[in-house]
């Protein structure tokens, strides 16, 4: 059974417009915060997750190369010795 009482009809309006202004609110907050911390964080010097990658991978090639050429060092080194 619903009240005809347009009090009360207007105190629920009320609320339901202050509840959704409070979302709106808490959501424009929310965006707001992120975005500055990302300004924040954009400038200092951090790596994305893909560079970070990259640069391992080159790393374990470069080390995989070197032990290649030590060998090939010390190959031609025990050839002079003789």
């Amino acid at each position: 059974m619903q009240s005809q009482n347009p009090m009360i009809a207007d105190f629920v309006k009320l609320a339901n417009s202050a509840a959704g202004t409070f979302a709106g609110m808490t959501r424009e907050a929310r965006e707001s915060a992120r975005e500055r911390l990302k300004e924040a964080m954009g400038g200092m010097d951090f790596v994305s997750r893909e560079e970070f990658d990259a640069v391992k991978d080159m790393a374990a090639k470069a080390r995989e190369e070197n032990e290649k050429l030590a060998e090939r060092l010390a190959a031609l080194e025990a050839k002079l010795a003789k």
